[in-house]
């Protein structure tokens, strides 16, 4: 069962680029099915944000930095465009600062408040001393189209992911108290690219 914590909205906030199949696996397989496996492990109601949920209308930005800001842990889709997105790096700057407020992801207190997931090669990611820490491969399970549903390694997606979700269940109930003054990385501007102008006539 997950507690309740004062100040936390959300248990579990995901970040990920938009740009290439992640964003495709999420919706078809990843979400879905770590919602079950969190109720299989007893967490009533998982609350999980991710940016597709949002209600038309609202200033994304703003209610993307809301939710990280209100949000326990997070989980890190990581492919190589993850970290060329300016969000997704403030995303994830933003979780590395909070860690390093609480005194967390260190050698006295090595866990922390990230939880990447590898969705795709990890040839090509950084090389920041930041990333140092053991990520969930899923990258032989990183299939989005439907069909996967029906493919022989959907079982052993469903074993991962309830692995996982036992896991995450066990650090939600430890994170420290929710604080006002947890820090935010403001993406560099623009955040979303001019329209092209129109031509004249």
């Amino acid at each position: 069962m997950i507690c309740r914590v004062p100040g936390y909205e959300f248990d579990v906030f995901i970040s990920y680029s938009q740009r290439g199949s992640a964003q495709k696996w999420l919706k078809n397989h990843f979400l879905a099915k770590l919602e079950d496996c969190l109720a299989d492990q007893g967490a009533q109601s998982p609350r999980v944000f991710w940016d597709r949920t949002m209600h038309k209308g609202v200033h994304w930005p703003s209610q993307l930095q809301k939710a990280l800001h209100r949000s326990k842990i997070m989980i890190a889709v990581l492919t190589p465009l993850y970290f060329t997105s300016p969000w997704c790096m403030a995303e994830l700057r933003s979780m590395y600062a909070r860690e390093q407020l609480l005194g967390l992801a260190d050698t006295a207190r090595p866990q922390g408040l990230i939880y990447p997931i590898l969705y795709s090669d990890s040839q090509n990611f950084p090389a920041e001393e930041s990333l140092h820490r053991a990520w969930w491969d899923f990258k032989a399970l990183a299939t989005p189209e439907p069909v996967f549903q029906e493919s022989r390694d959907w079982h052993s997606f469903h074993l991962l992911v309830s692995k996982f979700a036992e896991d995450v269940v066990d650090l939600l109930n430890e994170v420290p108290p929710w604080r006002a003054d947890y820090p935010l990385i403001d993406p560099p501007d623009p955040l979303l690219q001019p329209p092209p102008k129109l031509p004249r006539f």
